[in-house]
């Protein structure tokens, strides 16, 4: 049976694509010819990318959806027309495939990408184990045992996932244009919380997370006392971090890592403590942790000189605080240049003053417009890219261009991280071609 995808670039799309492909299906899929870093992947596998066109729909396959697409686009709609051809949303896919292994989602609003690697980093030490990351990748080993997946609450898209374990990081408001208020977001995890089978881990330094009904024992994690699992003897610097495990008041092991950041500690510590439920090892589990080798749009450094530059995915003002935090910590005497290209017009209102007060933090403030294609959702959105750079202490406005990328070679040295979900890493790439050449 061949597989095919429509909108086969987007993050979990691609990572999905892969994990078929390795299970030694025949996949193909479509999109924009535009590259996106999702596509690499692919490419490695030789996957087929077309352009969006109803030809690509054949008799007897299976087509998985990507869910910004509706049944009105010209391949969906040609599908469902075809009485020969089976159609899923990503999500619905998703949650059929999980019934096959030993499952395990990683939900939240911030670090879910981040844990799903790090986690799929220790387990696969112990049993193999297949993985999809928010980053575009994915795999799965002919014998995996378990699948973990990165699972997003956007539309409540999660809810298709019946886990038999479940990371949940944190709760805080985000998805605007969709969630009405806190308590609608509160009431997704929720209802995502009542469907996890046999245990949960959740941030127990969270404010919303403990208060949730669960159907199966749950485990905390966090810095504070109280918590199952509980990080202590935290510092952190230019060479990383290291803490101590403690569990039931006994230090269980001392973890050295090269990475730096609070999110990365939280992280870490989550996967540290699924692992335990599991029935890792500690010393195996350190191992896992230091056998991490980072995922695509996190915190991704390349030193080039006296220059240093960041990509990350980050998109909401807490997230910026805490890169331009951790940037701080590592390069404690290196100027920090913040870049940001908004995603949502939704987002980006909502969170006006969070975003000006993060970006701030950092010695110097760069935003993007927004992406061409971006529309403001309804007419009460109403917030430009102005708006923004008014509220920054001597921002600047720069766009992916040569130009631009000379100014800002012309700052240096510093530290030049780059926050997005959108294609923010396209200026890095002018940048960095700069500074090497």
């Amino acid at each position: 049976m061949s597989f095919h995808f429509t909108g086969i670039k987007g993050t979990g799309m691609a990572a999905l694509a892969e994990i078929l492909y390795d299970q030694g299906k025949e996949v193909q899929g479509s999109d924009i010819e535009k590259y996106i870093f999702t596509e690499d992947g692919l490419r490695d596998r030789n996957i087929p990318i077309y352009p969006f066109d109803p030809e690509n729909i054949h008799d007897n396959g299976t087509v998985i959806v990507g869910l910004s697409f509706g049944k009105d686009h010209p391949e969906v709609a040609a599908a469902l027309a075809n009485p020969s051809v089976k159609v899923y949303w990503y999500n619905e896919y998703l949650g059929h495939l999980l019934e096959d292994y030993t499952s395990i989602c990683v939900a939240g609003c911030h670090g879910k990408s981040t844990t799903t690697g790090i986690l799929a980093s220790v387990l696969s030490l112990g049993d193999s184990t297949g993985f999809l990351i928010g980053d575009g990748h994915g795999h799965m080993p002919e014998d995996a045992k378990n699948f973990i997946l990165e699972s997003c609450e956007f539309k409540r898209h999660f809810l298709a996932y019946h886990p038999d374990y479940a990371i949940i990081t944190n709760i805080e408001l985000d998805h605007m244009d969709y969630y009405k208020d806190l308590d609608d977001y509160i009431s997704a995890f929720a209802q995502f919380a009542s469907q996890i089978k046999k245990g949960a881990v959740i941030f127990g330094d969270d404010p919303y997370l403990k208060d949730l009904d669960y159907p199966c024992p749950i485990i905390t994690y966090g810095l504070e006392e109280g918590n199952d699992y509980r990080a202590i003897n935290f510092v952190q610097g230019h060479d990383g971090m290291e803490y101590d495990v403690e569990h039931d008041g006994k230090i269980l092991v001392h973890v050295t890592l090269d990475e730096v950041g609070y999110p990365f500690l939280w992280d870490s510590l989550g996967a540290f403590a699924m692992a335990s439920l599991l029935g890792m090892k500690p010393e195996a589990i350190v191992e896992g942790l230091q056998a991490y080798k980072g995922i695509n749009r996190r915190f991704v450094i390349e030193e080039i000189g006296e220059n240093v530059l960041i990509d990350d995915y980050a998109h909401h003002p807490t997230a910026i605080h805490n890169m331009i935090a951790a940037a701080k910590a590592k390069y404690p005497d290196k100027k920090v240049i913040a870049l940001y290209k908004p995603d949502r017009y939704s987002r980006l209102q909502y969170f006006l003053d969070g975003f000006a007060k993060s970006l701030n933090e950092a010695d110097q403030a760069i935003v993007l417009d927004f992406p061409a294609n971006a529309r403001p959702e309804d007419e009460t959105i109403t917030v430009t890219i102005d708006d923004l750079l008014n509220k920054l202490n001597d921002g600047m406005l720069l766009d992916i261009s040569e130009e631009s990328a000379k100014k800002l070679e012309e700052m240096g040295p510093a530290v030049y991280l780059f926050m997005s979900s959108k294609d923010i890493y396209l200026l890095r790439d002018k940048l960095k071609n700069n500074l090497s050449n």
